[in-house]
């Protein structure tokens, strides 16, 4: 199939691409990477009127430190460029290991981080890496500008907390901590499906090793990406046990996640593979906040 007929705008500037959003607001889309969009056109899964193309706004395009909110990865960064960055492996290991794991090197080469995340697909990855990072995302309308913490930005199935105005313009990751440690892991028919199952840990410890923080993502579990609170809240002030790893998997495979059951793989299949993956990823992180 093809996509039903719509005007295109190629926007010069981040303002020309703000004044289109605010005229046409729910007639338009934005067209970054376009490797979700454009499928979702061509099946008429999406039929905008409006299509404004950001390709070429490349002051959307960077990854830099700062000193204050972290690193900063515009919307337009291409995932390859994030994919083989040395600052992003540096400052953001959890990151840079997803990034290979993303669909495909095709996929990679054209498709954009602020895509990913907006169009929250909840078997994505960068959704939920990003919930495990404590990111923050900024968003932009022609008269405003605003913050949003990720914890808040996903609201279901393919839905976010963007105003129908609004662009997302830069993702904000807080600086690692001391004695961090990451893992991500998935599973999947064939490399660059999407996953039938997948977790990113995020934790620090302190001298002894003590848990002091923690977080477990989900994804391709739920509606959107899933923060296995429960079983966070078991990390704190423990240090790494079999008897540790099994409960929390446990409760993050039982108690977290409500995973239905599709083509790929029944839910019973995916809580098997929740408490599998947790406790994997769990025992990566704990050994390399320890390094």
């Amino acid at each position: 199939m093809k996509p039903s007929a719509f005007e295109y705008y190629k926007p010069s500037t981040i303002e020309e691409a703000l004044d289109l959003m605010h005229q046409y607001g729910s007639e338009a889309k934005i067209l970054a990477g376009g490797q979700s969009l454009v499928p979702a056109m061509n099946f008429r899964l999406a039929d905008p009127s409006i299509l404004i193309d950001i390709n070429f706004l490349n002051d959307l395009s960077y990854i830099n430190e700062h000193r204050k909110h972290g690193l900063l990865i515009g919307a337009m960064t291409r995932h390859v460029q994030v994919e083989k960055s040395s600052i992003v492996a540096e400052k953001c290991p959890l990151l840079h290991e997803t990034m290979p794991y993303i669909a495909h090197p095709q996929i990679r080469n054209r498709g954009t981080i602020g895509g990913s995340i907006v169009h929250a697909d909840p078997a994505a990855e960068l959704p939920a890496i990003m919930l495990a990072l404590d990111a923050k995302l900024r968003l932009r309308s022609k008269d405003n500008e605003r913050w949003v913490e990720i914890a808040d930005f996903f609201t279901g199935m393919f839905g976010t907390a963007m105003t129908e105005n609004e662009i997302l313009v830069e993702v904000a990751i807080p600086h690692k901590p001391k004695r961090y440690g990451f893992a991500f892991d998935e599973v999947s028919r064939r490399h660059g499906d999407y996953a039938m199952a997948g977790v990113a840990v995020s934790l620090r410890v302190d001298r002894k090793g003590r848990c002091e923080q923690g977080k477990i993502v989900f994804f391709s579990v739920g509606d959107a990406p899933v923060l296995a609170n429960n079983a966070s809240k078991l990390l704190e002030k423990e240090q790494l046990s079999d008897e540790l790893l099994e409960n929390v998997a446990n409760v993050a495979s039982e108690q977290d996640i409500e995973p239905g059951s599709d083509i790929h793989a029944s839910a019973k299949y995916r809580r098997h593979l929740a408490k599998v993956l947790t406790k994997k990823t769990l025992k990566r992180a704990f050994d390399r906040a320890q390094m």
